[in-house]
Order: C-alpha cells, then structure tokens, then sequence
C-alpha cells in the first residue's frame, strides 16, 4: 500500500471508499505477502484447517449416532470434504450441506429423513456454539467492542443470532409450541412436505433426549473454535504480524458467523471487509489485513480443492455403481 493511503485514517474512510482502498492494493500485494509469510507457519496453519474440518466429521458422526445411524468414519470424512468442495462457490459458508444432506439420504434407506436432519442439527448445534463463544469472549474485550463503532453492529447481529438460534433450538429439541397451540402439529401436517416435516421435527426430539450428546457435541464445537483462533493467530504471526491473541478471541468467532449467512459465495468479500474493518481498530494495516484474510480463505480452498478431487472420484464410483445395478435389473429382465 502505498504511503500516502497508509496515513489515511481508516475510521475516517466511508465504506465505499474502504471497500475500494482494501481491494485495489490487498490483491495486488498478496502475492509479495506470500512470499513473506513463514513457511512453517503457513504449513502449520493449514494443518489445522485440516484438523478443525475432520473435528467437525467427529461431530457429525456423535449427531448421526444419535439417531442410531452408523457411518464409517472415512465414508463421512469424504462426504463432509465434498461439501467443503460445494462450499466454496455456493452461498455462504455452508451452502455446501445441501450436498451433503443429499449424500447422508444415500446413506441409508430407512432413515433418510433423519440422515437429513443430522446434516443441519450438526450445522445449527456448531453454529450455535460459536455465537456462544463470540458472546462470551466479548466480556473479556468489553472495553474494546464497546469503544469502537466497528464491533456495535456486529456485536448487535451475533447476540440476536445467538437469541434466535437458541429459540429454534430448544423449540426443536424440546418443543413447547404444540402444548399452548394444540392444533400446531395439524397445521404442520397440512404443509407441503408436511410429512416429512413432522418427521424432521420428531428426529430432532430425539436430540434432547441425548443429555451427553449435546454436552460433547457443544464441548467439541467451542474447542474447534479455539482452533480457528489459533489458526489465524499462527497465520498472522507467520506474516509477523502482532496481533493480540485475546481480541482474536472475539474477532474471528464474529466475522465466521457473519459470514456463514448466505450472502455472497463462501462469504467472500463479506469475509474480508470484516477482517479488514475489525483488525484496524487493534492497528493492523488494511493490507495486512486483507492478505491474512485472503491467505485463510485460500487455505480453506485448498481443501476445498481435495474435496473436489474426492468428489470427482466418488460421483464416477457412484456412476458405475448406478450402472451396474441397472444393468442386473434389466438382465434379469431378460
């Protein structure tokens, strides 16, 4: 970035003009911030994204156990690097579960509406963690988030989606609205898809009933953010950056739940512009910023570039598979 734009200050910018200053000069420098950034760093960074994504097919596994589904640990290791695969061009940075919802319906043939419903419970209960975890570690930044205008907005949309989510889940996992509302579950029958509905949502009791499921699965998912705290804090250093680990605390768990909204595809540029807002209030240069934002993204896609090569040779699996069974069928047909 050049001289001048540094001594610009940045609360003084509007957002327009942040917007423009962050991707004119960000891009155009990555690739010399690469070059920068220390290789056992940036190989110990992406070994952790790796770490966090299989973590997260461990919670995965605990959901489908839940509901008396097996599925071999490797089976659900390729199924969940598939939709990171999706993940990285679909809506937000879930638009990737659709894929494998779908695949955890192929996985059985008595139980797909419950296979389905793992793939958002595990989704919503990770979710739900990590709007937990930014609310709780806004009290050790208190001084900070309350100071800066960059964190009231933010800050104002993760407490709401912590309160809402929390809401949708324990009226899912306990319910309560058919005992005041006695003709609910009338209502949800007459639905298009009402059926299944109802046995998505009688699937979901069968959470609550779980006490130690939901205490692993939520211990899991706040370890797994201190995964990605330190997966960026590892990443920044590596870029000899000084950023403080307790305000990471608090900035990273908000700018992932923000962008997990489908918004734009794998929150890209919602991502970034958080990173570069909310890193400037602890002095970090926007393109800094950027490029450690962009370098975590590409991490990320690096992953998601294994999932495509598994997806690639799966759906050809499959294919054949599909094929074969045709052909038997029309053979004894014959």
């Amino acid at each position: 970035m050049r001289a001048g734009q540094e001594g610009l200050q940045w609360d003084h910018l509007t957002r327009g003009q942040q917007w423009h200053l962050a991707w004119t000069n960000g891009p155009r420098d990555l690739w010399r911030t690469l070059y920068q950034v220390h290789p056992l760093a940036l190989l110990l960074s992406v070994l952790l994204v790796g770490f966090a994504m299989w973590l997260g097919v461990v919670r995965w596994r605990l959901v489908l156990a839940a509901q008396g589904l097996d599925l071999p640990l490797g089976r659900a290791t390729r199924i969940s690097l598939v939709a990171q695969f999706f993940n990285s061009f679909l809506l937000g940075s879930t638009g990737g579960d659709l894929i494998k919802a779908y695949y955890a319906a192929r996985e059985t043939h008595h139980k797909k509406t419950e296979a389905v419903t793992t793939v958002f419970v595990d989704r919503l209960v990770g979710l739900w963690a990590m709007l937990l975890f930014a609310g709780i570690m806004m009290l050790p930044n208190f001084v900070m988030v309350r100071r800066h205008n960059e964190f009231a907005l933010p800050s104002v949309v993760i407490l709401a989606m912590l309160i809402a989510l929390s809401v949708v889940l324990c009226l899912a996992f306990w319910g309560g609205v058919s005992k005041r509302f006695p003709k609910a579950r009338h209502f949800l029958r007459r639905l298009p898809k009402g059926a299944i509905l109802e046995r998505s949502l009688d699937s979901c009791r069968q959470f609550g009933k779980e006490r130690v499921f939901l205490f692993k699965s939520v211990v899991l998912s706040l370890f797994l953010n201190i995964l990605w705290v330190l997966q960026i804090s590892i990443l920044g250093g590596g870029l000899d950056l000084s950023i403080s680990f307790t305000a990471l605390l608090v900035i990273v768990p908000i700018i992932l739940c923000i962008s997990s909204l489908p918004i734009t595809p794998n929150g890209l540029g919602l991502r970034e512009n958080l990173f570069v807002l909310m890193l400037a209030v602890i002095a970090v240069p926007s393109t800094s910023a950027l490029s450690l934002s962009l370098l975590a993204s590409a991490e990320g896609l690096f992953w998601s570039m294994i999932g495509g090569f598994v997806y690639m040779g799966l759906r050809e699996k499959e294919h054949l598979a599909e094929v074969t069974s045709q052909t038997a069928v029309e053979n004894n047909q014959v």
